[in-house]
């Protein structure tokens, strides 16, 4: 048999990435790119109408991706429902992933260092511009918050400005990555997996979140669920999840959680706290997650907490209103530190890679969290799905 060193590289290629836990990744899609691309947008409140674009030249910085699939996010609802940056219209969609089909002369590497070329898959993080305080290997002391998303622009001559398309193109300051070692259920969750890495880097600040803390995490939508399975992945294996649906605790079981405690069971705040401290063995947590949009969420999580225990609030990316709190008893006498997370940072974005690769090692069930895949033609039946809470990861999918 002969076998060139060209197959045998390739041969071996293979034997690594399925050893990895990944599919190899497709390289170059047969066939031209088309002159045009269909483009989610929404034009109105409540109302996406899937329009046509031509497919403009892209220039020497830029990539043309074609989109595989794209999450939908909390954001997405909120902007679909009430438009509260007042973009409309605007092409939705930062969850994204897809095949690079064009790149720019200029193109050479991802955002990591790593080598691009057509065919691979990728995601997109942030637009930072002429900002050089947003860096990928930096002290990491600023997050993203002040940074431009694809999928939150303002509409303009491209239009192809958001995932929630065929194509999308990928301009000059645009982070990118290279992750064609990932499965597509994986790349579409890391986005959302990324906020709780940086959440966790930020828990992690407090120097109480140790291999033996009692966590608890509150709020079991995608968020909490994610948040329980990167503590399960840093090897925290005493974890409480409260939420009030049960089968989002009993999910919250598959991902690494080792106790629940359902909110409709007790009645008053001292009652739940009092189950919280029981799924402890008579402890209250070292350390909780707020992953809730929920002001009284927000209220109570500190009566779950022991004195000199640790807090992150991750849960409010939009105002949710105002939280009351007793600073005496919830924060000065049981003297609890406090951080919040928003977002994450460019270092943030490249862990949560390895993350998804560990969890899938690990054998926690991420693809789950994916619930609802609709195709691009039924993106308004998708958002009113994600707003009727019926599931957890609702996707868009593109054949």
């Amino acid at each position: 048999m002969d076998i060139n060193s060209e197959k045998i590289q390739q041969i071996v290629q293979q034997v690594l990435s399925e050893m990895n836990g990944a599919s190899p990744a497709k390289k170059a899609s047969s066939g031209p790119v088309p002159k045009t691309s269909r483009v989610a947008m929404l034009t109105k409140l409540e109302n996406f109408d899937v329009k046509e674009y031509p497919i403009p030249e892209i220039g020497d910085d830029d990539i043309l991706v074609k989109v595989e699939g794209c999450g939908v996010c909390g954001t997405d609802a909120h902007e679909f429902k009430r438009d509260p940056f007042g973009l409309i219209p605007v092409a939705l969609g930062h969850e994204g992933t897809g095949e690079i089909v064009k790149m720019g002369k200029n193109v050479k590497k991802d955002s990591a260092g790593k080598p691009l070329s057509v065919g691979d898959k990728v995601v997109t993080c942030m637009i930072f511009k002429d900002n050089p305080d947003i860096t990928m290997f930096d002290l990491n002391k600023q997050n993203v918050g002040g940074a431009d998303v694809y999928g939150l622009l303002p509409d303009d001559e491209v239009h192809l400005n958001g995932w929630f398309a065929d194509y999308i193109i990928v301009r000059k300051g645009s982070t990118i990555f290279n992750v064609s070692d990932l499965d597509l259920d994986s790349r579409i969750l890391i986005e959302p997996c990324a906020v709780l890495i940086h959440a966790v880097e930020r828990a992690k600040t407090t120097g109480i979140l140790r291999f033996n803390s009692r966590v608890v995490v509150q709020g079991c939508g995608p968020i909490g669920l994610i948040c329980i399975a990167v503590l399960r992945t840093m090897g925290i294996e005493n974890i409480t999840a409260v939420d009030g649906e049960q089968k989002r605790l009993d999910f919250a079981l598959e991902m690494g959680a080792t106790k629940t405690v359902n909110f409709k069971d007790h009645k008053g705040i001292e009652a739940l706290a009092g189950a919280v401290e029981d799924s402890f063995g008579g402890y209250l947590a070292d350390f909780a997650f707020q992953c809730t949009g929920s002001p009284v969420a927000h209220s109570n999580i500190y009566k779950f907490i022991r004195n000199g225990g640790g807090l992150c609030e991750l849960g409010f990316f939009i105002n949710g209103g105002d939280a009351q709190i007793n600073p005496h008893f919830d924060i000065c006498s049981k003297e609890i530190t406090t951080v919040g997370s928003w977002v994450y940072t460019l270092r943030d974005y490249a862990t949560t890679f390895d993350f998804l690769k560990r969890a899938k090692g690990i054998g926690l069930p991420m693809s789950k969290l994916i619930t609802h895949r609709y195709p691009l033609s039924e993106i308004n039946q998708a958002l009113e799905t994600n707003l009727k809470m019926e599931g957890l990861k609702i996707a868009i999918i593109n054949e």
